[in-house]
């Protein structure tokens, strides 16, 4: 039977609103941080791409754009389904579980596209430090950018990999009824994150895919 009792105050907030304003800022603080990691590595890219542009280019034509842009097609379609498993919680409705449930598929698709398209660079020796072999007089610079895919893309799938223990753990909660329409901010939270790291993604898409095809 699901446990509906308000959880206690802890002895250093005076009310629950407090609480719940404290715990939004300290996580909007973390993705701050989150967004000065990879600030960085944007950073770093735009740098190297004006430095080598010619190479960055040609380097971009060899990633699979069909492939990245149905990435970005189901990291879409799963914020816009973590947004209505938050809006289904407020309101009372049973379809929160089957939402998240979708989240969470999702991002596994996502991951296993991710994938198969390592594998592909593996296949085509674009993989740093894998037997790297790349055509032209400018195979180091060229192996720089996909040094810097390889980490920025890989740390995006590590934050997704993390998002999706986050929401199937919401999943449990939810299915034990530990939410209500009052009380749901841990799954807010965690809505916060995935939005997030989708929306790094929105911008590693034409940042690494589309560089040479303007």
């Amino acid at each position: 039977m699901a446990d509906s009792r308000p959880d206690p105050i802890p002895f250093q907030y005076v009310t629950r609103e407090q609480r719940c304003g404290a715990d939004r800022l300290g996580m909007w603080i973390f993705l701050v941080t989150e967004l000065l990691l990879f600030g960085s590595l944007f950073t770093s890219f735009a740098e190297y791409a004006a430095l080598y542009p010619t190479v960055f280019h040609e380097a971009s034509l060899h990633l699979n754009l069909a492939l990245g842009a149905l990435d970005t097609v189901l990291l879409l379609l799963s914020s816009l389904a973590m947004a209505l498993a938050v809006r289904s919680l407020r309101v009372g409705r049973r379809r929160t579980i089957g939402l998240l449930a979708a989240t969470a598929g999702l991002g596994v698709v996502f991951l296993g596209l991710k994938f198969a398209e390592y594998i592909q660079h593996y296949h085509e020796h674009l993989a740093p430090g894998f037997g790297f072999a790349y055509p032209g007089p400018q195979a180091q610079h060229a192996e720089l950018f996909f040094v810097l895919y390889f980490v920025m893309t890989g740390l995006h799938a590590l934050h997704l990999t993390i998002g999706i223990i986050l929401v199937a753990a919401m999943l449990v909660l939810v299915r034990l009824g530990r939410f209500s329409p009052e009380q749901y901010l841990p799954l807010d939270l965690v809505g916060l994150y995935w939005h997030f790291v989708d929306i790094i993604w929105v911008f590693l898409y034409p940042t690494l895919y589309l560089i040479g095809r303007h």
